[in-house]
């Protein structure tokens, strides 16, 4: 089954069960946030050119920026799809605190699984939607949102249990969401924690010690993976060469961007080309 909503202004919401019918991820709208759930069996899928594998009910979450390769067919997975236009999550931080930690926590998308209760309530609230999807009155797009906010409440709800401080007080946990989106902004240009801790009002070391005690990575390791990740998909979808790559992420020289690339991932940007150019 299929539900598809979109309104005059390019405010766009879908919902995809794939059980019934054969899907491709280039069927959804590469500008619109996803969250994929392995509502009945255990899918495999590409993220950014890796290999994820999705068991049954747990929960991804990915964002426009990720290039998502997924074919499924005749499998019980949910796929929710979203664009800005819909629901724009960083104007509306404040109603379900996602962005920063579901969508744009880190570089690689957040996954979640969902025990026995939860699976319940997933599974009620999937209904609620449907239901709502049946429905063609002036109010269906409202009645979509208030359902896609539950949805996103519910799971960053569960998400947090996965942070080694489920109990994390909300004061740590935006910190931490703030970050995560001034390294998405600024990766290729500031390449060290005390830039960031600077916008932020904090010392390095703060900063330092909140990620060590409620998060599993350092604030280092986060702009590292980041500037990797974006440094994996320009070697592997683009046309620029490595002093373009380079100098794009803020290297001054091929060689020192190499360096680290080499020193993060383990392979030389040449080596991770060859690797991948088929």
């Amino acid at each position: 089954m299929e539900y598809h909503y979109k309104d005059k202004q390019n405010s766009e919401f879908n919902l995809v069960d794939t059980s019934m019918l054969k899907f491709h991820s280039k069927n959804i709208n590469q500008d619109c946030y996803k969250i994929i759930w392995a509502k009945g069996d255990e899918i495999t899928l590409g993220v950014d050119g890796y290999r994820v594998f999705l068991k049954k009910n747990q929960l991804l979450f990915t964002t426009p920026l990720n290039k998502l390769d997924l074919q499924i067919e005749n499998k019980e997975i949910i796929v929710y799809s979203f664009n800005r236009e819909f629901y724009c999550i960083r104007d509306h931080d404040s109603e379900v605190a996602c962005n920063g930690f579901l969508f744009l926590g880190s570089s690689q998308p957040i996954m979640v699984g969902l025990t026995e209760k939860e699976q319940k309530s997933f599974t009620l609230l999937y209904d609620f939607f449907v239901e709502e999807f049946e429905e063609t009155d002036d109010i269906q797009g409202e009645m979509l949102l208030v359902l896609l906010k539950r949805l996103l409440i519910k799971s960053v709800r569960i998400a947090r249990k996965t942070l080694p401080k489920a109990d994390m007080p909300k004061s740590k946990l935006d910190i931490i969401r703030k970050f995560n989106l001034l390294v998405e902004m600024h990766f290729r240009e500031k390449h060290k924690v005390a830039e960031y801790a600077e916008l932020l009002n904090v010392s390095p070391k703060s900063l330092s010690n909140v990620f060590l005690r409620y998060y599993s990575k350092s604030p280092l390791k986060v702009i590292s993976e980041r500037i990797c990740l974006e440094g994996e998909r320009l070697i592997r979808y683009s046309d620029k060469n490595m002093n373009e790559i380079a100098y794009f992420l803020g290297f001054n020289e091929a060689s020192h961007f190499s360096k680290f690339f080499k020193k993060h991932t383990g392979k030389s940007p040449k080596a991770y080309k060859l690797d991948n150019s088929n």
